[in-house]
């Protein structure tokens, strides 16, 4: 029995075959076929659910609208000039100064003269450096 056993396992163990398995990636960023690429993009992109709103906020502003955003600029630039050359009428002088809700600190170091910004209600801060 255990010859006949031997025999058959033989017989049949010289019929196995053996491969060797081998992994390919799919995505062409890894080494995949680059056919794969419009494939990947096109699923990728069905299964995107964010849309981008800013984009399409841009086109849709009328001439009048983009008029009274260009009118309101220079107004406030003007206002801003205005201020700023009165408060300042023989140059940057240093110290500390309120113009509504901003605080400014203007002091001279090595690297220039320094103009520190702080927005009280938001908390908000900005240096500005302007070099000698």
């Amino acid at each position: 029995m255990k010859t006949i056993f031997i025999g058959i396992f033989l017989l049949f163990s010289g019929l196995a075959f053996g491969q060797h398995l081998v992994y390919t990636p799919k995505n062409p960023n890894f080494g995949g076929n680059t056919f794969n690429y419009q494939w990947l993009l096109s699923s990728a992109n069905a299964q995107n659910s964010f849309k981008d709103d800013q984009s399409r906020s841009h086109t849709t502003k009328s001439e009048l609208e983009r008029f009274q955003e260009s009118l309101n600029r220079q107004i406030l630039g003007q206002l801003s000039r205005t201020a700023f050359s009165s408060e300042f009428k023989e140059g940057l002088k240093e110290g500390t100064f309120n113009v509504g809700s901003l605080v400014v600190e203007i002091y001279e170091t090595g690297e220039g003269l320094v103009m520190n910004i702080l927005d009280v209600n938001t908390g908000e801060q900005t240096q500005i450096i302007v070099p000698n």
